[in-house]
């Protein structure tokens, strides 16, 4: 079979999930991060090498002022157990976004929660934390605009392997196969650069209901892809 090398995942539904068994939305999310530990097992499991969820939006900022500040302890736990799991499972943690506006305990925890896990060998899992794919490509364009401005380059040496240098994801492969649950078909200003030549999946089970069964149909679909990359078909895969 083959196995993509990088899965993304947009985790959608967490709320609709609660709301459908008379929870408040806050219970979805939890719900939904203990759903992550058991797909980051699974992955690793059946081959993926990078796993890399969407968690916190830039948009996400507009919602509920009481939904946020769950979403907010739901990490502050999360960042505190994480450091014991990702020892004993050999992951290595990234966090992508403009995570540095979060409270400082959290900057804190998560530049802990990096430092000590970039040695490990085991699944690349990434984290999307304050993230937007517009406010990631301004940054990159801002810093890559003042190197030039200071002379480390030409305006002839701007190419899309010099932008790509700039992004969050500047040291992880583009996505092989990007998963949206909950039935919504839109990419919501996630990697819009990176998923150019990637294959879309979308489920319609909410993210808390998204279990190995469910990976499986999504691992099946991009095995029977034929994918095309400039007009040159790869069969087989």
């Amino acid at each position: 079979m083959q196995i993509p090398n990088h899965i993304t995942i947009i985790m959608d539904g967490n709320g609709r999930w609660a709301k459908s068994r008379g929870l408040p939305r806050n219970a979805g999310h939890s719900r939904g991060s203990k759903n992550v530990e058991d797909i980051c097992r699974l992955a690793w499991d059946k081959g993926v090498k990078y796993l890399t969820v969407y968690a916190f939006s830039t948009e996400n900022w507009s919602r509920p002022h009481g939904e946020i500040q769950g979403l907010m302890k739901l990490l502050r736990n999360y960042m505190k157990s994480s450091l014991k799991k990702a020892k004993e499972n050999n992951m290595r943690i990234r966090v992508i976004g403009d995570y540095t506006s979060l409270d400082e305990d959290l900057v804190n925890s998560i530049d802990k929660l990096i430092d000590s896990t970039k040695e490990n060998t085991g699944l690349n899992f990434t984290i999307a934390l304050n993230y937007g794919s517009r406010d990631e490509i301004i940054r990159s364009v801002k810093k890559l605009v003042n190197d030039c401005c200071h002379g480390k380059y030409d305006l002839d040496d701007i190419n899309e392997n010099l932008l790509a240098s700039y992004l969050d994801t500047h040291d992880l492969p583009d996505p092989d196969l990007l998963i949206r649950t909950s039935g919504e078909i839109r990419l919501s200003n996630f990697l819009l650069w990176q998923l150019a030549y990637t294959e879309f999946y979308f489920a319609d089970v909410h993210w808390p209901d998204f279990n190995e069964k469910e990976l499986n149909k999504a691992l099946d679909y991009y095995e029977n892809r034929n994918r095309r990359y400039g007009g040159i078909e790869e069969q087989g895969e």
